[in-house]
């Protein structure tokens, strides 16, 4: 780390404390943002997180969906992101009014939204999940029909782990579409002895060649056991800085150099610096909206907590 650096370091870590914040990244994170956080993790860790924080400014290291959820849970709680061009290709591909459409054609279905989405679809569904749970989520479902938003792949996997009729909303992750299964091949036989692990936004061919599917929460998890000393990694590349930091001596490979979320990549030290400064950009989701958005995710959240 340069002196520059360090001197924001420095001074993002006396603003914490003055303002009574804690810094939420995710990890897909630049990988000086991750170490300046109190907590890394994927977005159920730190929807947990953020629920569970004592301190009154959250400081949220991802994108503006991931925000938005903190401030469903802690309405009182200051909610800032350090970028507030932060924002998630494949939450835009729905909105409220498509989904509340797409709802009138299937009257009988549930309605299952994964967290990267607006709040207001929050809003509009019964239940949330993330990539961790989404398997249980729908397990958990005693439902004929399943409407699952906005990621039609990571609800085919879904779909293929439970059984359940579902209704797939065709939107995607375009960072995760990258991801192709003649790069993994190829992999494989220059790695015979590693274990594939991708991520379940990945596309079928893709989730069809790996060892396990997980989210990058669990994905950290696996990269720690005994059993695991190479590992091809199907997702996006901010997650391979805290895979090498906590296992040194593991080799960790990406599937794609490619597999870069530009979003993810706008926090930088000095917006997190100016957040904390300002107290601004400042994210806030309507009462109205968050009311009915919070039933939603406070659902997913126990069944998150029962795992």
């Amino acid at each position: 780390m340069g002196n520059r650096d360090a001197e924001i370091v420095e001074k993002i870590l006396a603003l914490k404390k003055e303002r009574n914040a804690v810094i939420l990244a995710h990890n897909y994170q630049l990988g000086e943002v991750q170490d300046i956080a109190d907590f890394v993790g994927d977005s159920l860790e730190l929807s947990q997180d953020a629920a569970e924080t004592g301190a009154g400014v959250i400081v949220f290291c991802g994108v503006r969906f991931m925000a938005e959820t903190a401030s469903i849970l802690c309405p009182e709680k200051v909610v800032l992101l350090p970028d507030v061009n932060a924002g998630c290709l494949l939450a835009d591909m729905i909105t409220a009014e498509q989904l509340r459409a797409k709802k009138k054609e299937h009257l009988q279905a549930v309605v299952v939204c994964y967290v990267n989405s607006p709040a207001e679809v929050k809003a509009e569904s019964d239940i949330c999940c993330t990539s961790a749970n989404a398997v249980r989520v729908v397990e958990s479902l005693d439902a004929r029909e399943i409407l699952f938003v906005p990621d039609q792949y990571l609800g085919h996997y879904v779909s293929t782990k439970t059984g359940k009729k579902m209704i797939l909303w065709p939107g995607f992750c375009p960072t995760h579409a990258r991801i192709r299964p003649e790069k993994i091949r190829e992999l494989k036989r220059e790695y015979p002895q590693a274990k594939v692990v991708v991520h379940p936004e990945c596309t079928p061919e893709v989730i069809a060649l790996a060892d396990e599917v997980l989210s990058t929460g669990g994905m950290c998890r696996y990269a720690q056991r005994d059993d695991v000393r190479e590992m091809i990694v199907g997702t996006e590349l901010g997650i391979i800085h805290r895979l090498k930091k906590e296992n040194p001596g593991k080799r960790f490979i990406p599937v794609s150099e490619q597999a870069i979320c530009p979003d993810m990549k706008l926090i930088t030290l000095e917006k997190v610096l100016w957040s904390l400064e300002d107290m601004s950009p400042e994210v806030k989701v309507p009462r109205e909206i968050r009311l009915k958005a919070k039933a939603a995710v406070d659902k997913m959240l126990k069944i998150g907590r029962e795992s």
